[in-house]
């Protein structure tokens, strides 16, 4: 069985230019432009007493995205703030003038015209895009890797997308996309992860993301918990861990929750990072097989780098098992707490916080993080049964041991 890997960040700093780009003011807008939609609610934020006393653990609280919009995962938060910044810059408004009546109204689609939003996903980065250029009459493309299953492309196409199956790993058909939206007129390329000349449209969808780790602060303060000592958060490109490091960074300038980044080991980019520890960007290449789709990417998003390596405090690659385990604990906890539904990737970091707790060749790097009786740990289930055959074989039938 494979071993949790971990890395604590003893990077160079920087001098943090890209943390203001998830400043408070700027989630606000975000999330303000999300309660527009009148398919909004809030996701529930769990609180798993039982399952804290059994890990040792003073406070466990998972933010349950299976019910984002309908979707089944968090992703739209991104792709639809990034679309309606978009348009809103090419229409010379400010987003907050685009609410979603305004934004899917005849007068403003004659106003702006027809795009065609491209991106690359393993699923529900895709769907959300598809589903948002749906609500706002607009087109999509979407590039899915290798290994992507067919539920995931056929949970596209019924948001009225172009969506293909390639044969090649996620971060070429990144750059499949972007070279399609190049060569089409009013082609937008809409990715979550950015590169030198492409920072503007990731900087969007990263302060969309900001909109879950607002409401999980609002939610904790109702639970009677000012802060969260400690914040679990996966990356496959780092959008989503850079997102919520750099909200937590700003909301407690003074006193930061610890935050550990999960990654799966077959695509630990971020980790192979920190382990070199000089904060160059580090690539994972190849097919990356892994079970948890949403985070095999092996190229890391610029600007989630640079927020990550000056305030994360350790780096983890987590093998598949981890995660398998992980989904099987929320799915049936202890009597008393309720059950989460989570994928894959949304269970990564539930699983390697319980290992981290349970296991005894943890015990150094448990000690490391001062994980204990005190501890009041965040975590995110960023997707539910997106793949619910997967799901099921996993949960139900015991697979991926």
């Amino acid at each position: 069985m494979e071993s949790i890997k971990w890395a604590v960040n003893k990077m160079p700093k920087t001098n943090d230019e890209n943390l203001k780009i998830m400043s408070l003011d700027e989630v606000k807008k975000a999330r303000a432009f999300h309660e527009s939609f009148p398919q909004y609610t809030v996701t529930p934020l769990t609180k798993l007493d039982k399952m804290a006393d059994m890990l040792g653990l003073g406070e466990v609280y998972i933010k349950d995205e299976s019910y984002r919009f309908g979707l089944n995962a968090f992703k739209v938060l991104g792709g639809s703030f990034a679309m309606a910044r978009y348009i809103a810059q090419q229409t010379g408004k400010d987003v907050s003038e685009l609410p979603y009546n305004v934004l899917t109204s005849d007068a403003l689609k004659e106003e702006f015209g027809q795009a065609t939003f491209f991106t690359a996903t393993d699923g529900n980065h895709g769907r959300g895009v598809a589903w948002a250029a749906n609500k706002l009459g607009q087109k999509a493309v979407v590039l899915m890797p290798k290994g992507t299953t067919q539920t995931r492309l056929n949970n596209i196409l019924a948001e009225g997308a172009t969506a293909t199956i390639e044969e090649y790993n996620y971060d070429e058909c990144v750059r499949m996309a972007n070279d399609m939206a190049m060569k089409t007129e009013n082609g937008i390329m809409v990715q979550d992860t950015a590169w030198d000349g492409y920072e503007e449209i990731p900087a969007w969808i990263m302060q969309g993301y900001g909109t879950m780790a607002m409401e999980a602060y609002d939610q904790l303060q109702d639970y009677g918990c000012e802060r969260p000592t400690h914040v679990f958060i996966q990356a496959g490109v780092g959008s989503l861990a850079g997102a919520v490091q750099g909200y937590f960074a700003n909301r407690y300038p003074e006193n930061p929750p610890k935050v550990v980044v999960v990654e799966a080991e077959a695509a630990a980019c971020l980790y192979k990072g920190a382990s070199v520890g000089d904060g160059s960007i580090q690539i994972v290449d190849g097919d990356m097989v892994t079970i948890m789709a949403g985070l095999a990417c092996g190229e890391p998003n610029t600007i989630s780098w640079d927020i990550l390596k000056n305030h994360v405090d350790t780096f983890i690659a987590t093998p598949d098992w981890v995660a398998a385990k992980g989904m099987r604990m929320l799915a049936a906890p202890i009597k008393g707490d309720k059950p989460v539904t989570s994928g894959e990737s949304g269970a990564a970091p539930f699983g390697t916080l319980a290992c981290i707790m349970m296991m005894d060749e943890y015990k150094e790097l448990r000690e490391h993080l001062g994980l204990d009786e005190n501890s009041k740990v965040l975590l995110f289930s960023t997707e539910g049964n997106t793949d619910p055959e997967r799901y099921e074989s996993i949960v139900w039938d015991g697979n991926e041991k």
